[in-house]
């Protein structure tokens, strides 16, 4: 079974990016991999008119980065292109060592190095990443160094954060793009690994990619995605069980876990009149708590996710605005709720999933059960192309967060004695050493 391991390391913005570069190169050639393949690419912002009245809000003159590494390095001009649709309006200028064969043409690493120092200030480029390859990080075959979007899509339902800069081929990936709240950073890895589902623990990484590991810091988040090698290699991620059927979901066991989840979709309105607080789809007066900006003070989340769900053998992960309470069944499938607090703090919706691996499924091992779950009789629920939509639940202040919290507990009580246990059976256990998302 080829599994497609994650890993996420802290990076900070106070480190110059080409500080953060230079480590990365130096730790491929220390650990004995030479000179690795270097894959990069830069953007200018778009040329759009939203992105150009956002800019002119804040002050910010447009710069080409582009014009000015081609004013200095004349001969990375092979590199530069033009992406997008002009007629309307979003074009954006691109610089890139990847040709439209599919090859990495090779660059200096020292003219990268500079650019990178100079990045925001000489370079204020949109974004611009840097991917580091070499053998040893894939014990499967060699992926394309782009995804296809049905690849991406499946990796965004598995919580990978591909479009944040978590690499979709084997190697080291470091990338610096704008954002209106300032620069964002992130440092990440992706391994190809050959396990055996009968093992209790994954083949731990090769000294030399250990190595690398190592000197790109401390580990914040690992994600473990099955990897389909038929008939598309490209074709990694889980799928929930309401969406298109495909891979191991085409199965009769798949169409039984869709089954399952229909049933208890079809049963959440019976289930949402046990709740014990039936609130209204509005949060409560702002005169209750409110703030300078006139958005209702709505108070800190995790403690009562943690007061309520910590008795039910769930840790609560996450910090702010996604919180992901999880546990292990005695099969260890994972049941994970994906608590997301909207903007300004003050809205907030919620869905179940029961996460596991089938056996004998090779082209698609992986499976997502999913479940909306509606915070409350009122909540506004509706459908979306066949598929159930819950809508952002307002907050309010602290009183009614805690309201929220226990009707949100006790429907996945509920679920946690009828669904959970039903797609348990259905799909049979997991490895041991499945994890599909641990911290650091």
């Amino acid at each position: 079974m080829l599994m497609a391991v994650f890993t996420t390391f802290a990076a900070s913005r106070k480190q110059p990016l080409g500080d953060v570069v230079e480590r990365v190169h130096a730790a491929f050639v220390a650990a004995g991999f030479g000179e690795p393949v270097i894959r990069f690419s830069i953007s200018d912002p778009p040329n759009s008119p939203e992105l150009g009245a956002i800019t002119t809000f804040m002050g910010t003159k447009r710069v080409s980065s582009i014009e000015r590494i081609l004013k200095r390095w004349p001969e990375l001009a092979q590199f530069a292109s033009l992406a997008g649709s002009a007629a309307r309006g979003h074009e954006t200028r691109v610089m890139s060592n990847l040709t439209d064969s599919g090859a990495v043409a090779p660059i200096d690493f020292a003219i990268l190095r500079e650019i990178a120092h100079g990045v925001p200030r000489s370079f204020p480029c949109h974004r611009i990443t840097l991917h580091f390859k070499a053998a040893g990080f894939s014990d499967g075959p060699e992926l394309p160094p782009t995804a296809d979007p049905r690849s991406i899509r499946m990796l965004a339902r598995a919580g990978v954060d591909v479009f944040a800069g978590h690499p979709t081929s084997a190697g080291v990936s470091v990338t610096d793009s704008w954002w209106v709240n300032g620069r964002q950073r992130s440092l990440a890895a992706l391994r190809l690994v050959e396990a055996d589902p009968t093992a209790k623990k994954l083949p731990a990484p090769p000294a030399n990619v250990q190595a690398v590991f190592l000197a790109c810091g401390k580990v914040r988040k690992t994600i473990q995605v099955p990897f389909a090698t038929a008939p598309a290699v490209t074709e990694a991620g889980n799928a929930a069980a309401e969406a298109a059927p495909h891979g191991a979901l085409r199965s009769e066991t798949g169409e039984a876990i869709r089954a399952v989840v229909r049933a208890h979709r079809e049963r959440m309105t019976e289930l949402l009149q046990q709740v014990p607080h039936d609130l209204p789809h509005h949060a409560e007066s702002e005169a209750h708590s409110p703030t300078l900006s006139g958005i209702p003070a709505t108070g800190p989340k995790k403690p009562e996710l943690v007061k309520a769900f910590a008795p039910m053998g769930y840790d609560c992960r996450g910090e702010h605005g996604n919180f992901m309470p999880q546990r292990r069944t005695p099969g260890n499938l994972v049941v994970q709720l994906r608590v997301d607090i909207g903007g300004w703090g003050s809205t907030v919706n919620a869905s179940i999933q029961v996460i596991g691996l089938s056996k004998g499924q090779e082209n698609s091992p992986g499976f997502r059960a999913t479940l909306n779950l509606p915070l409350s009789p009122q909540a506004a629920r509706g459908m979306v192309r066949g598929v159930e939509f819950v809508g952002q639940f307002p907050i309010g202040g602290p009183d009614r967060w805690r309201q929220i919290v226990e009707n949100l507990a006790h429907l996945v009580a509920a679920l946690d004695r009828s669904s959970v246990p039903e797609v348990e059976a259905i799909l049979g256990p997991s490895p041991e050493w499945f994890q599909p998302e641990t911290a650091g």
